[in-house]
């Protein structure tokens, strides 16, 4: 009778054990991939929108919210390195790792933490992630653990927050608005909200790698002129007789990268704004497909994110910098001045100077950091402007990707050539020079592996 006794409770302590050890491996597999961030980065994304921030403050709430989730995946791994000391001004310091930690969530909490100061909406991310930390208490993850790898996000996140404070951001919201010149050739408020030029002064945020705003200056754009016969004149001619003849699938193109968080509808007397997403949070939707096409895990995907919001971030800071340096006028305006006073573009033109081209010199910068990243050719379906009612459209690499984007200005009425050309050119010098002094790998090379089209 005692040896069936002793039986049973053997029997029973293995099933127990047997028990304890799914629970653990449930909570450890709670996160795998980076589902978690880019749901997060979606809200993010719907937030910014909801905000109406511009192009270049979208790409520093970015930035600074992958930073952090980034660098707890340094904290948990030795094959991904710190960038604190390789990005401009971000200074090292020690986290307390010890005891038990779940860094996939430590990862996201730091996310959460950044995004949220950073906007407006605070409510809308804060109920996102505390859905977010619902679901994953459901998957196991023991509450001491829990509540340890939340304050290491938090902490993370802290040390990312004192060092966007430094970027001049906040001073910068105190400086004095664009003033509009009376030189013909400089850029003037266009319809049909006539707004004042944004961030005229975004050249003198602290950029993450560039040396300065300036670094890679564009070459210099075609001089101004309203002579029929000049140079200047044939480029604006070529912007009003393309847009006049555009194709179907040029004005798709135009339309799925068109991108303007400002785009203002009016109709009698009542106007109203449309919201749209920015370039950069289109190509942050692209990364995060990206990352999920490559079947990328949790640390993978925050290196992603991180790099590519780098990349973009860097790119406006430059191109900001030339804006407002050339003060160009608009093809609109121009148009309307000297060829067709009736001619409206086919995209409503944004509100600031037009050389170079933003979308050039962003899509640029992210598609050569995305490339080191994944390689090249690399098949994707970008679906990121399915949320607001337009179709995927496919890709065989990043580059691909780019150029149509950069076109895409020119087919939408908004850049005249050399802001798209000479633009792209700055673009790419921006993510190489991003991708040749920032290492997220111990010991990286170029990758190797491509994604074909099945």
């Amino acid at each position: 009778m005692k040896t069936l006794l002793q039986k049973f409770l053997f029997i029973a302590f293995l099933a127990n054990l047997g028990l304890g050890c799914q629970e653990k491996k449930d909570y450890q597999n709670a996160i795998t991939d980076g589902s978690y961030q880019i749901a997060a980065q979606d809200k993010l994304t719907t937030v910014i929108i909801n905000d109406i921030f511009s192009p270049p403050v979208a790409s520093r709430i970015y930035a600074y919210s992958s930073l952090a989730a980034y660098e707890v995946t340094a904290l948990s791994d030795p094959n991904y390195q710190t960038l604190m000391g390789q990005l401009n001004g971000f200074e090292k310091t020690e986290f307390d790792t010890s005891g038990q930690i779940y860094y996939p969530l430590a990862s996201l909490a730091a996310y959460y933490k950044v995004a949220t100061a950073l906007i407006f909406s605070e409510l809308l991310m804060k109920e996102h992630r505390d859905k977010a930390y619902a679901e994953l208490k459901e998957k196991g993850i023991p509450e001491e653990v829990f509540e340890r790898s939340v304050k290491l996000g938090d902490e993370v996140g802290a040390h990312i927050i004192a060092y966007y404070k430094k970027d001049n951001y906040h001073e910068s919201r105190s400086f004095e608005k664009y003033t509009v010149s009376n030189d013909p050739g400089t850029w003037q408020p266009t319809p049909p909200a006539y707004m004042e030029g944004i961030e005229p002064h975004w050249n003198k945020i602290r950029p993450f790698v560039l040396d300065s705003a300036s670094q890679f200056k564009a070459t210099p754009g075609t001089e101004f002129s309203t002579e029929p016969s000049s140079q200047f004149y044939k480029e604006a001619e070529e912007v009003f007789k393309i847009v006049n003849e555009l194709s179907e699938d040029q004005k798709d193109i135009a339309m799925f990268w068109d991108c303007n968080p400002y785009k203002v509808n009016v109709k009698g007397h009542v106007m109203f704004a449309e919201k749209k997403i920015t370039p950069g949070g289109h190509w942050m939707g692209i990364a995060a497909i990206s990352s999920k096409t490559a079947g990328q895990d949790w640390k993978g995907t925050s290196e992603t994110l991180a790099f590519t919001s780098i990349a973009i971030f860097d790119a406006f800071i430059a191109c900001w910098d030339e804006k407002y340096r050339s003060r160009l006028i608009r093809p609109e305006t121009y148009i309307n001045r000297y060829i067709d006073e009736d001619w409206l573009p086919l995209l409503q033109t944004p509100p600031f100077p037009e050389y170079t081209s933003g979308h050039s010199v962003a899509s640029n910068a992210a598609a050569e950091a995305l490339t080191s990243l994944f390689g090249e050719p690399f098949h994707f379906v970008d679906s990121t402007e399915v949320a607001y009612g337009l179709p995927v459209r496919e890709f065989d690499s990043f580059r691909q990707a780019a150029d149509e984007a950069a076109i895409s200005r020119l087919y939408g009425g908004i850049h005249y050539m050399p802001a798209i050309v000479n633009g792209s050119d700055k673009g790419k010098k921006i993510g190489n020079h991003l991708i040749e002094n920032v290492k997220t790998k111990t010991g990286s090379s170029a990758p190797v592996a491509t994604n074909s089209k099945k």
